[in-house]
């Protein structure tokens, strides 16, 4: 018999990198996550519940910079709620759009959060003109979409917000069976040195319980512990819970569903049904990188190690469009947990550096590592990451030359010609002749280098360069050059650098 009771809504907020949404869940939260997060920017998804009006609200957190859009679309895909955080004084941008895109093909209702309001150059009317091209009209522009102004970081309009997400909600009439067998999906995995396997799990329908059965895949688990997230340890979660559950033989893949079997063989009926990939953690990208691999092209063999699986992802994402024509990276294997061994052991194999993403590494593993002379750069923001990884693909580019040139001469007579020399006068045409410039020879658009310039004279008198429009005599170092020149002849004197190339 269905016991179909009213559900805690479950509000995902999304916006552009920086725009504050972590900063208001710590204002509705009355905590300081922000100022913990690498570089202030969220780097995966967090759930969190609070009460509001002695009503319970789960929250998720996203990331909003640009790598993370799977895990953002993820958080819409499983919300009934969306909060779109839009600064104040920076309107809408690109991540914004993005945003405003997963709302709608996620289909769920939202409201418009403009934050930053206290800050100068804070111009909510821009902010909903902005948002108006993107064909979301708030209520005071004639539309349906609830605005509010805030300003996370001085607590002020929080209540106002609260209050219209509470109102959107009751319009859903949002539902969910507690007694049913738990249903959900898998919002975040990593591995623990302590506790094996964990993943972060959102109760969508149900209870889940110690004891359970828990199928999310091909994956079966049976739940050995469940923390809330508090960290607290309990014992069961209802509909709309975030929990972290322990009890899994490998990580569940991130986004799968997971459903409940009452013992092992109806599990194990479950996962014979289900056609999904191997877990994106673990080798899913074995194998892979620079989308074009080519025997032609320098290759940096690479290795990923990372704090849980959706940074994986994120980082798979961020670096999927690094290609060049000269320059390749093979990515060898990505896996989530700390650096061991194992790890060290196979960059060792080909050659490769591991990029390491918030996770650790023992005494022994990197004594390991400086014996066999592997490199391990270790990051706590995706996108220094990739800026690394494309700094070392640069490494392999051979060096550019920038050749400048300073200025022109005719050739009016060569007074000398010898094995190692020549002694010429003439005319400089443009810009000057300055001693120690390399000489190339213009003849139908190509240049022959013939030669250095040692010696520069005018009136007779020795000069370190001579200008246009002037007359003058060079002495012009040919030794290691075997172009000729000629009366009538232009030349120019050209300044070359070594300097490094960049992807």
């Amino acid at each position: 018999m269905s016991s179909v009771v009213a559900k805690p809504p479950v509000v995902v907020v999304l916006g552009h990198v920086d725009h504050g949404k972590t900063t208001l869940l710590d204002s509705i939260r009355e905590t300081n996550v922000a100022s913990c997060e690498s570089g202030g920017i969220t780097q995966h998804i967090g759930a969190y519940q609070v009460e509001v009006n002695n009503r319970t609200v789960t929250f998720l957190d996203t990331p909003g910079h640009e790598a993370f859009s799977a895990i953002r679309s993820r958080g819409a895909s499983v919300a009934d709620v969306a909060v779109l955080v839009v600064a104040a004084d920076e309107s809408v941008k690109p991540q914004t759009i993005e945003a405003i895109k997963i709302i709608k093909d996620a289909k769920i209702p939202f409201v418009v959060a403009i934050n930053k309001s206290d800050k100068s150059g804070a111009n909510a009317q821009r902010v909903k003109q902005d948002l108006a091209q993107y064909e979301v009209l708030v209520e005071d522009w004639g539309g349906q979409i609830p605005s509010v102004e805030i300003s996370a970081k001085q607590n002020s309009g929080i209540k106002e917000l609260l209050d219209i997400i509470l109102l959107v909600t009751d319009m859903q009439e949002i539902t969910a069976d507690p007694t049913a067998p738990a249903r959900g999906v898998i919002i975040e995995s990593h591995k623990d040195q302590r506790r094996g396997f964990v993943a972060t799990v959102l109760v969508q329908n149900g209870t889940l319980r110690i004891g359970d059965w828990i199928v999310a895949g091909h994956v079966i688990g049976k739940v050995k512990s469940m923390d809330d997230f508090r960290g607290k340890s309990i014992s069961e979660a209802g509909p709309a819970v975030p929990v972290a559950i322990a009890g899994w033989p490998e990580s569940p893949q991130v986004g799968a569903e997971f459903n409940t079997a009452i013992a092992k063989r109806a599990a194990e009926d479950l996962a014979s049904d289900n056609v999904t990939p191997p877990p994106v953690a673990f080798d899913t990208f074995r194998n892979t990188g620079s989308s074009e691999q080519s025997e032609e092209k320098q290759t940096l063999n690479v290795l990923f190690k990372a704090d849980v699986a959706s940074s994986i992802e994120a980082i798979n994402q961020s670096v999927a469009d690094i290609n060049h024509d000269e320059v390749q990276f093979r990515v060898l294997g990505s896996s989530v947990g700390d650096i061991n061994e194992a790890d060290v052991q196979t960059a060792a194999a080909k050659g490769a550096i591991i990029y390491a993403f918030r996770v650790g590494i023992d005494s022994a593993t990197i004594k390991r590592a400086e014996r066999d002379g592997i490199r391990i750069r270790s990051f706590d923001i995706i996108y220094e990451l990739t800026d690394a990884l494309r700094e070392d693909l640069a490494s392999l580019l051979p060096s550019a030359v920038e050749r400048t040139v300073e200025g022109t001469l005719k050739i009016l007579a060569i007074f000398r010609t010898d094995a190692k020399s020549r002694i010429i006068g003439g005319k400089v045409i443009s810009g000057s002749a300055t001693r120690g410039a390399l000489i190339d020879l213009v003849h139908d658009d190509e240049r022959i280098r013939v030669g250095r310039l040692v010696g520069v004279q005018h009136n007779k008198e020795d000069r370190e360069s001579v200008v246009q429009g002037l007359e003058a005599g060079l002495r012009i170092d040919t030794s290691a050059f075997t172009g000729d020149i000629s009366v009538g002849d232009t030349l120019e004197f050209v300044h070359e650098e070594t300097v490094k190339r960049s992807l």
